[in-house]
């Protein structure tokens, strides 16, 4: 009934396909976190200009599908620019940009969560406010929102997937492609399944241990 055998050849195949999309949510989610951080600095700034622009870039990248930022970022760019990107540059750059939309908002959250009198202490003794915001408010902050960063990795782990309907060879591309070739679809999708599975639990480990320790140092 089953013949989960007939995958066997395909498996150095699918071991790089993990490796794609392991590579993929490392580099999304670290950009992410670098546009959210500078976002979520600027949602609390009062300057007249950024402030408006940033809300604007967040309300958009919040407000419209990821799929479909996918394909205008993968499809458009040639035809605005002249590059002609790569579907793992356009998948990284489109996932990246979405990200810091959603870790912007829950940054901002954590931030303004800090008591205020943190605030007023380190202006009364004139602490320059980059130094006061990158040592006392961003640990802070980062402990607050610990779980919906995590949660945000493992849904940015998740919609991975969908780099796939542009040709990135990530791991349910590979399993798309066997399926195509040996007419196996359950064997090939439980297996992707399961293999998105296990990266996301151990995933959910690491993001446990961590709140742990966090918790344990508070």
């Amino acid at each position: 009934m089953f013949k989960f055998s007939v995958l066997t050849p395909y498996l150095p195949l699918l071991s790089s396909a993990v490796w794609v999309t392991i590579k993929f949510t490392i580099i999304s989610t670290f950009l992410g976190f670098i546009g959210g951080f500078i976002l979520a600095l600027i949602s609390i700034s009062k300057n007249k200009l950024l402030v408006p622009l940033a809300k604007f870039y967040i309300s958009v990248f919040r407000g419209t599908p990821l799929l479909v930022q996918l394909m205008l970022i993968y499809f458009a760019t040639p035809q605005l620019t002249g590059y002609t990107i790569s579907a793992l540059e356009a998948g990284v750059l489109s996932f990246g940009l979405n990200s810091a939309a959603y870790i912007s908002e829950a940054l901002r959250g954590g931030i303004l969560s800090v008591d205020k009198g943190q605030w007023e202490a380190a202006m009364s003794l004139g602490v320059p406010k980059h130094r006061f915001i990158m040592d006392i408010i961003l640990p802070q902050a980062i402990k607050n929102v610990l779980p919906a960063l995590i949660n945000e990795s493992i849904a940015l782990l998740k919609d991975s997937s969908l780099v796939s309907v542009i040709g990135v060879a990530d791991t349910l591309r590979w399993a798309d492609l066997i399926q195509a070739k040996t007419f196996r679809a359950f064997e090939a999708f439980i297996v992707a399944a399961a293999v998105y599975y296990a990266m996301v639990m151990f995933l959910t480990f690491i993001g446990s241990y961590v709140e742990k320790k966090v918790r344990v140092s508070d």
